[in-house]
């Protein structure tokens, strides 16, 4: 805001234009679905390309509805994919913790562990062994969140390809195609003024 500059002003001028074709967009919620919960997460891994830091993304679905997202620039830098999504995944933990106590103070328990969904295969593994390694020593904390709660059947970790990933909307740019696929994934209905 202290010194504004073209390209800000170009990233404004593109902000707007995608809000003004998206004005008729919306969440549904179907009264009719059930409460299953289920989530996704991803990272770019050094996505920025001035600081090299990643960011994350995830969407939490309530049978079909969008019901929680997020995108974040992680504040440090990642020296792997692996620990990018690992990192994405521990943030989305927390996040399914947050919403299974909403649901369980409204009087909608969960009676399975939830799925999340991750695209990185050496993240799922991490989850899953109870030896730490010494690549994962800077993740520790993070392993041992995602790792109490598997064990607990809070969630369940499941590989999704890369192309499946619904997340990914949140963590890197894509063309209009791949943009438009990802938002139907997102299940947004468009409604036009009456």
């Amino acid at each position: 805001m202290s010194t504004p500059r073209t390209t800000h002003f170009s990233a404004v001028i593109r902000i707007l234009r995608y809000l003004k074709g998206t004005i008729f967009h919306g969440l549904h919620f179907s009264s009719e679905s059930s409460l299953a919960l289920h989530a996704f997460c991803d990272a770019d891994w050094a996505g920025d390309p001035t600081d090299r830091r990643s960011t994350i993304g995830y969407c939490f679905f309530l049978s079909t509805s969008l019901i929680s997202w997020r995108s974040k620039k992680q504040t440090v830098v990642s020296r792997s994919s692996t620990e990018a999504e690992y990192r994405a995944l521990a943030d989305a933990t927390s996040e399914l913790l947050w919403i299974c106590w909403i649901l369980q103070d409204m009087g909608v328990s969960q009676s399975t562990s939830s799925p999340i969904y991750c695209d990185n295969q050496s993240a799922i593994q991490i989850a899953h062994n109870d030896v730490f390694h010494e690549r994962t020593k800077h993740i520790e904390i993070d392993c041992h969140l995602v790792r109490h709660h598997l064990q607990h059947g809070i969630l369940r970790l499941l590989s999704v390809a890369s192309a499946d990933q619904t997340a990914d909307i949140f963590t890197k740019s894509h063309s209009p195609g791949q943009f438009g696929s990802l938002v139907s994934k997102l299940n947004l209905g468009s409604t036009l003024p009456t």
